[in-house]
């Protein structure tokens, strides 16, 4: 969706992993690396730096640091939170309310790959906090659009499911059943950032996927922006 000489930016397939994970599939680190080293017929290994992941079965956008320069930075800009994240979710039950703020607090089950929402003060308790939005309605599924403001291990998927609203086929947390594509239905829509070199504003959007569940919905009509 964007590349510049620091920064590229794809939209990312629900089957593509981020980084290398003990399946041994090609991470999408490499293939961008192989793009990259062809593309410009570099001799040596192109340099990809990973600025922030998304779990396996979402979609949407991803950025990569084509300088360890732009990593660094990037990096910063991650930690001090200047990285605006929004994403777009298909879930079974419309939410209790059109607009809201959730503040729990998650623990990961490393065994299991999961967070569940705890007390506060529970131990290795993280503080998760987001602002979703209800944008639609169909027969059976309700559209939300969903701002980030910590990023958590799956934050989105553990909050929205702890007020009923599981995503589509995000078993994990309790969907109905699977999506036959074995991808959930979320998807990083928009990334909002300073650029780290250039340092003008950006502001990518990634089209959501040609499944199904999207075309329930007329994306382009739901273009809100958070205040």
């Amino acid at each position: 969706m964007f590349e510049d000489n620091h920064l590229i930016i794809i939209n990312k397939h629900s089957s593509d992993i981020v980084q290398g994970d003990k399946t041994g599939d090609i991470p999408l680190s490499e293939l961008v690396k192989s793009f990259l080293k062809k593309k410009y017929n570099k001799p040596g290994d192109a340099f990809i730096g990973v600025v922030h992941r998304l779990d396996r079965p979402v979609s949407g956008a991803v950025i990569f640091a084509k300088t360890s320069k732009a990593l660094a930075r990037m990096n910063k800009m991650i930690k001090e939170g200047q990285l605006d994240k929004t994403y777009l979710a298909v879930v079974e039950k419309r939410p209790p309310k059109t607009e809201d703020k959730l503040v729990n607090y998650l623990k990961k089950n490393p065994k299991q790959n999961k967070s569940y929402v705890v007390k506060q003060g529970a131990k290795d308790a993280k503080r998760a906090e987001l602002i979703y939005k209800h944008i639609a309605s169909g027969k059976t599924y309700h559209l939300v659009e969903v701002k980030l403001l910590t990023g958590r291990h799956h934050q989105i998927r553990a909050q929205l499911s702890n007020i009923g609203c599981v995503i589509k086929g995000d078993l994990k947390y309790g969907a109905k059943r699977s999506n036959p594509n074995g991808s959930i239905s979320l998807h990083a829509r928009k990334i909002t950032f300073v650029h780290p070199v250039k340092k003008e504003k950006m502001s990518v959007t990634a089209p959501v996927p040609d499944s199904d569940e999207w075309k329930w919905f007329d994306i382009t009509l739901y273009q809100q922006e958070f205040s």
